[in-house]
C-alpha cells in the first residue's frame, strides 16, 4: 500500500533526548550519579506531570529537572533558571538521522513531526536535523500529550492525508505505537534499547538506518 507521509515522534527517535538531558543535568548532579538512571527518574517524573493534563512543555522540563535535582539534594533556587528548557537547542540527532530522512525525502516522501514540545522548543531541533518537516505538530497545537490522540487527529486534518496512507516511527511503545496503530497508521517502532514488545508495530528496527528500504517495502506490500 502506497506510502505518502512518514510521521516521526522527535525526541527519542530523531533527537537523542537521554543525552541531551543527562549531559545538561549530570553537572549538577552529585558525583557517580549514573547517567542511565537519571534518565529513567527523568521519564519517569516527566510521565507524572504530563499525566496531570497539557501544560507548555517548558514548564514540564522546569518542574522536572527542579524535583529530580532536589531528590538528589542539590535543588535549584527559586530565582536561578532550571537547566532543561535552556539546554534543548543543544540536543543533537542520533548519527544515522539526518542522512535517514534525506534519503526518505528523495524518495518523494513527505515528513511529518509529532512532537509533545512548545513550537518554539521544536523549532531548535528541527534546526538541528539538516532538513525542515513538510509538517510539525506540536503539544502546542493539539492542547494535549501523547499518547493522547490529538497531534494525529491534528496532523490527519492540516495534511489532508489518510492514515492508511502514512507510517508513524517512534521509539515509545506507550506514546507511539499503541495509539498511533489504533487510529490505523502502520508503525515501525525504532527499539533503540532492546525492550520486550508489549505492542505490535508493522515493523521493528533498532535505529533509522534501515528506515528509507523499511518504507519502501511496506509501500510495495
Amino acid at each position: 500500500m502506497a506510502v505518502e507521509w512518514v510521521t516521526f515522534d522527535c525526541y527519542g527517535t530523531l533527537i537523542d533526548w537521554e543525552r541531551g538531558i543527562t549531559d545538561a543535568l549530570l553537572p549538577l548532579a552529585p558525583p557517580g550519579t549514573s547517567r542511565k538512571a537519571l534518565a529513567e527518574w527523568y521519564i519517569a517524573m516527566e510521565a507524572e506531570f504530563e499525566a496531570e493534563g497539557y501544560h507548555l512543555y517548558k514548564h514540564i522540563l522546569d518542574r522536572v529537572s527542579r524535583r529530580l535535582l532536589e531528590a538528589l539534594d542539590v535543588p535549584v533556587a527559586p530565582d536561578v533558571a532550571s537547566p532543561l528548557p535552556t539546554s534543548v537547542g543543544e540536543w543533537r540527532p542520533f548519527p544515522e538521522v539526518p542522512a535517514a530522512l534525506a534519503e526518505l525525502r528523495a524518495g518523494g516522501r513527505k515528513l511529518a513531526i509529532l512532537s509533545n514540545v512548545d513550537r518554539d522548543l521544536l523549532e531548535l531541533s528541527i534546526a538541528q536535523l539538516g532538513i525542515r518537516p513538510d509538517l510539525a505538530v506540536t503539544g502546542q497545537d493539539a492542547g494535549s500529550y501523547k499518547p493522547v490522540s490529538g497531534h494525529w487527529r491534528v496532523f490527519l486534518q492540516k495534511s489532508g492525508a489518510r492514515a492508511d496512507s502514512t507510517v508513524h516511527v517512534g521509539a515509545s511503545q506507550y506514546h507511539d505505537m499503541r495509539p498511533a496503530a489504533a487510529l490505523g497508521f502502520r508503525t515501525v517502532f525504532v527499539d533503540r534499547h532492546g525492550e520486550a514488545l508489549e505492542t505490535s508495530p508493522t515493523r521493528v528496527i533498532g535505529d533509522l538506518a534501515p528506515l528509507p528500504a523499511v518504507i519502501e517495502e511496506l509501500a510495495r506490500a
